[in-house]
């Protein structure tokens, strides 16, 4: 018998299961795919590197500039592909290594559970675990009108595995998955049309920092359509037509050889079998309490499949508090999603965490604001990458941190230095007197704390 058995291998479960048998507990995963999961094989890792091959492309207009003459005449998108799929590779193995390593037995096939403490698997071979942890993770969102084909109509991996750009794109949604593919997309030179039905993209993001974004989208040729629905589509012999509309406006068609539709994904609870334990699902999320741990004892869900943001480095955190405990420790019961990142890789990038200016407005919330843009930043200019700003949300009385968001370069990675002095309880002095290096992007931190007090020196 297994202490315990991981349902999938994504983020959440093979972090999980690495965990588990650190603390001594014997473990298996079931993942019918690669290990990794949508993040690395579909989703987060090839997205990356398309990003990455995507600047180096357009890298070619700043050599233009030294006078240097460029052809892409050989220029070939399949291999852009290839390149990502050789990271991918590459992971994968470094993740079966891991596991291997560490003990963990991989069984690659799929598992429906038929009792607390039973799996029953695709061959028919039944498993015993003492504890269950479902991480099955998430599929596409799909609407009537709008389901995918994979040829002219597609999700999130549909593009991915595109090895001929086509001329030009619609993208329904944009969320963090549209932004990025309206990036790179644009980047390889493709017509690009992005389609939002809240007011601005990144609905979920501060409006200030996704001005940045959306500015920088629309001076690169991308077309934003925003406070727009998609109403229905329509599919020709070599190209696609959408008919949208903005609220309360008549309806124009968009045109393009392709679309592809990013509306959010749903969480994977289907077909596991939570029926046999009378486990019943809300807006297909499976509900848990403290630890992870779901209404019946032993049995634990992480990641995509409950209700917390569908965030591969949130899922891995669940997994390894939810072992922790099976193991007898006690670690934190649950996460403070206000000290969760947010990361966008589009460019510029965005990252934020904790409280947004709408919602404390919304709520009530007192709070004061500092921000510094790239612009003032003698390492951004230097570098051509001004497009952004630092922003942060404190408490008046306390001085706290409350959240923070920052659009330009880098962002995804300095954000961490704001979250870091949140959780340690810094106040904006802490950061303002700390000498940062110059020059460095990072000194728009230090600035932007500055400015609390008015003390910004670079503006």
């Amino acid at each position: 018998m297994y202490d315990v058995i991981i349902i999938g291998g994504g983020p959440g479960g093979y972090v999980s299961g690495i965990r588990a048998s650190q603390l001594g507990l014997k473990v298996c995963i079931l993942e019918k795919n690669k290990p990794g999961g949508t993040c690395l094989n579909v989703g987060c890792i090839p997205t990356k590197s398309i990003i990455h091959q995507a600047g180096i492309f357009k890298s070619g207009n700043a050599l233009r500039e030294l006078g240097v003459e460029v052809n892409i005449n050989g220029f070939d998108y399949a291999n852009v592909i290839n390149i990502a799929q050789k990271a991918v590779k590459k992971l994968v193995s470094g993740v079966e290594f891991l596991l291997k390593k560490n003990k963990v037995e991989l069984i690659k096939q799929a598992g429906m559970i038929i009792s607390k403490n039973t799996v029953l698997l695709e061959d028919g071979k039944e498993i015993q675990g003492k504890n269950i942890i479902i991480a099955t993770g998430s599929i596409p969102i799909q609407l009537p009108g709008f389901e995918f084909d994979e040829k002219q109509v597609l999700s999130s991996t549909g593009l991915l595995l595109l090895e001929k750009l086509p001329k030009s794109l619609i993208i329904l949604g944009a969320g963090a998955i549209g932004c990025e593919f309206a990036y790179t997309m644009n980047a390889f030179g493709v017509e690009v049309h992005l389609v939002e039905m809240f007011d601005h993209i990144l609905p979920f993001e501060d409006s200030e920092t996704v001005a940045v974004v959306t500015k920088s989208f629309k001076k690169k040729g991308i077309n934003v359509c925003t406070g727009t629905s998609a109403v229905s589509l329509r599919k020709f012999k070599k190209s696609v037509t959408v008919s949208v509309a903005e609220k309360d406006g008549p309806q124009k068609k968009l045109k393009a050889e392709k679309v592809v539709c990013v509306f959010g994904r749903s969480a994977n609870t289907e077909n596991i079998g939570l029926e046999n334990l009378g486990i019943k699902t809300k807006n297909r999320c499976i509900p848990v309490g403290d630890y992870f741990e779901t209404e019946v004892r032993g049995i634990f869900a992480i990641g995509d499949v409950i209700s917390s943001p569908q965030l591969a480095h949130l899922a891995s955190k669940e997994g390894e508090i939810a072992v922790e405990y099976i193991s007898g420790q006690r670690p934190q019961p649950r996460i403070d999603h206000n000290e969760v990142v947010s990361a966008i890789y589009c460019e510029p990038q965005i990252a934020s965490f904790g409280l947004r200016e709408d919602k404390a407005k919304e709520k009530g919330i007192k709070y004061k604001k500092a921000s510094f843009p790239y612009a003032g930043l003698g390492k951004a200019v230097a570098t051509d990458k001004s497009e952004g700003l630092v922003k942060v949300l404190f408490d008046p009385e306390t001085r706290k941190i409350l959240g923070a968001h920052i659009a330009g370069s880098h962002a995804t990675e300095l954000i961490h230095e704001l979250l870091l002095a949140k959780t340690a309880e810094l106040c904006p002095e802490n950061i303002a007197d700390m000498i940062h290096a110059h020059p460095t992007v990072s000194e728009g931190i230090m600035e932007c704390m500055k400015a609390v007090d008015g003390q910004a020196i670079h503006i």
